[in-house]
């Protein structure tokens, strides 16, 4: 195979690499280069991980004072202006200081140190290279904030430090259903768990990036039926540490002792901790659920959906297994409309819900008051 052969072979693997390289350098604190195909570069930063040296640098790089990206939802929450799609920017204070981004990026310490605001917004159209980088950040399971200076085209090409990871939007933006589609299992074992002892943990892992998924196969249920399955995503304090703020460890344990009960079955356990913004982001949206926000509310005012799940994975792990056809025990409309996009029949919605607490009866409501959960 030719040398430019090879490198067309390995161009969607390099591609996703290159993403995954940026999301970490993002979360160690680095600057990160995104380019569009409009020919548009910007530097990127997060807040969280800003300090005066790393925003000094990317002015010096630049050769101007950054802006910050945020969200719409996160806009709306600071009572700004929404000019531009996507996201927003404010140009900051030309002393900016990494507290000042990252108290207008993280709403949770908004009680202790209010913000000094009105901010101005831009009104000029955002490249794809900025909603890209904030995209990014979401990717690397930061605040889907970045602080960000357009680059011009001649130092694009060479922004000063060979060190700095350069990624195109276009990557960034087909990530997770890219990741998603080439799924592929690694490895299985039996594993006889408390309610099915006949139990089976397939592991499903993309060569090309992106998070791990697991199928846990109960009893050996047949491909020409439709295959009674459960979509969970992960709960590390519902599943792990029996916390009481939600339903989820209830909802796990009771879909692997339904299954066993009827014998035969598919829990798909999906690593999409908080609807798909990450452990840490999740005890943010705790944190603000404290001060008196609903789920839906505290997701939006840290800057993300309120649900930011992508189903496609638990499609192309049925379709693996040889499942095309699943009685899907679940609440969650979206679940089903979700599967059926990605070439699942639901040809049953089997009903799971469990008594509520003291701890999780708002939660349960708001789920079906604004999520539409059929409770």
């Amino acid at each position: 195979m030719t040398g430019d052969r090879k490198k067309a072979a390995a161009g969607p693997v390099a591609a996703l690499l290159d993403v995954d390289r940026a999301a970490y350098e993002l979360r160690r604190g680095r600057l990160v280069l995104v380019f569009d195909e409009g020919g548009q570069s910007v530097l990127a930063l997060s807040p969280e991980a800003a300090s005066a040296e790393t925003i000094g640098r990317l002015t010096g790089l630049a050769g101007v004072e950054p802006d910050l990206a945020i969200t719409h939802h996160r806009a709306r929450t600071l009572k700004l202006p929404l000019y531009t799609d996507d996201i927003v920017l404010i140009p900051l204070p030309t002393r900016l200081t990494a507290d000042l981004a990252r108290s207008i990026a993280d709403p949770t310490s908004g009680l202790a140190h209010p913000l000094r605001g009105p901010f101005k917004v831009r009104r000029d159209s955002v490249s794809t290279a900025s909603v890209a980088a904030v995209q990014l950040a979401k990717i690397a399971r930061l605040l889907p904030s970045v602080l960000l200076a357009p680059v011009p085209p001649e130092k694009a090409k060479s922004p000063g430090d060979r060190t700095i990871a350069r990624v195109a939007a276009a990557d960034i933006l087909s990530y997770e259903l890219a990741t998603a589609g080439a799924l592929r299992q690694v490895t299985a074992a039996r594993v006889p768990l408390e309610d099915a002892e006949d139990a089976r943990v397939l592991a499903f892992r993309s060569p090309e990036g992106g998070r791990e998924h697991l199928a846990i196969v109960i009893g050996r249920p047949a491909t020409d039926k439709p295959v009674l399955a459960r979509l969970h995503s992960e709960c590390f304090t519902g599943d792990l540490v029996g916390s009481l703020k939600c339903d989820c460890g209830q909802q796990l344990r009771g879909a692997i002792a339904e299954i066993a009960k009827e014998g035969s079955g598919i829990l798909l356990y999906l690593r999409q901790e908080g609807r798909g913004i990450g452990l840490i982001n999740k005890l943010r949206a705790y944190a603000l659920q404290d001060q008196g926000y609903d789920t839906v509310e505290a997701n939006e005012r840290l800057g993300f959906e309120s649900d930011e799940r992508v189903f496609l994975p638990a499609a192309r792990i049925l379709q693996q297994l040889g499942y095309t056809r699943v009685r899907l025990m679940t609440n969650n409309p979206d679940k089903v409309a979700a599967l059926k996009q990605y070439g699942i029949e639901v040809v049953e919605r089997v009903q799971h819900a469990f008594p509520s607490n003291d701890h999780n009866a708002f939660y349960l409501s708001v789920k079906k008051d604004k999520s539409g959960h059929l409770l």
